[in-house]
């Protein structure tokens, strides 16, 4: 850089590491002797990027989500070592061959049986006609991180699907995400959403909203830790649950037992897995 500049660097005073010239020390001997720095040295401090396409869609749809939705969230630590148990069980059954089989899968299905008995987490509020709508279906959203930043495809009437079809169509929406290969029909018209933070290794977190839903269930990593089990303390496998929640259309109190009814299944699902 000081050569395409015409500077000597023993001109320069340097101010790094043991006197070493740094692009900063060569911008300011540049500014002293009225020359503007050369262009790579200006930007050598940041970069600025376009955003564009599906960023600047879902920047812009977080955005209105904090705006328009009064926003709470409630956190559950679980005891999901039966459910870790159950899930390499059914990964041997013959039943599953051929399926990828995770713990998002029993996840997804207790967020459905729970979403059964509290309608209001499966709901939207219409601004312009001043309603509560409440769906009797679930388009069940996944956040999944594809090639071009976070996208929010959603299973159609996913409350119809056995546990084998879950497993299903939780590996399929997931490729398709991570292969930009999702539709506007994939990611339009999600009515409760889940967004696994485990996968990076992070213990909890406190989701946004999807723009229109009522619930995001934000899924932490599994780790080993002391719990009292038993009436002993035991090393068990835990996750923490945080359920962000539309406070418009649903309480502290419907959020609470929606994640208390979660974490029951999670904490035994056999019982549950048994009717589907």
């Amino acid at each position: 850089m000081a050569r395409q500049r015409g500077v000597d660097l023993a001109d320069v005073a340097g101010h790094g590491p043991g006197g070493i010239v740094t692009r900063e020390d060569l911008a300011t001997h540049l500014a002293g002797h009225g020359t503007a720095p050369a262009p790579d040295i200006a930007e050598a401090r940041e970069t600025r990027l376009r955003v564009r396409g599906v960023q600047k869609q879902m920047a812009e749809a977080m955005t209105r989500s904090v705006q328009d939705a009064p926003q709470a969230c409630v956190f559950l630590t679980v005891d999901v070592t039966p459910t870790m148990n159950l899930v390499e069980h059914l990964r041997r059954s013959r039943h599953f061959e051929g399926l990828r089989l995770t713990p998002l899968v029993i996840v997804a299905r207790a967020v459905l049986h729970a979403l059964a008995d509290r309608p209001e987490l499966n709901s939207s509020w219409d601004e312009g006609r001043h309603q509560v709508v409440v769906k009797h279906y679930v388009n069940l959203g996944i956040a999944v991180a594809g090639p071009h930043g976070l996208v929010v495809p959603n299973i159609k009437d996913a409350h119809e699907l056995s546990l084998r079809g879950m497993a299903r169509a939780l590996a399929d929406l997931t490729a398709a995400a991570r292969e930009a290969r999702c539709t506007l029909v994939d990611l339009n018209d999600g009515t409760f959403t889940i967004t696994n933070v485990g996968v990076f290794g992070v213990d909890a977190g406190v989701p946004i909203l999807n723009p229109g839903e009522a619930g995001i269930l934000a899924v932490g990593a599994v780790q080993r830790r002391p719990w009292d089990h038993e009436g002993e303390v035991a090393l068990r496998q835990l996750m923490t649950l945080s359920l962000s929640f539309d406070h418009r259309l649903v309480d502290g109190r419907s959020a609470s037992l929606f994640l208390a009814a979660v974490g029951e299944i999670l904490a035994d699902p056999t019982h549950f897995v048994a009717l589907g």
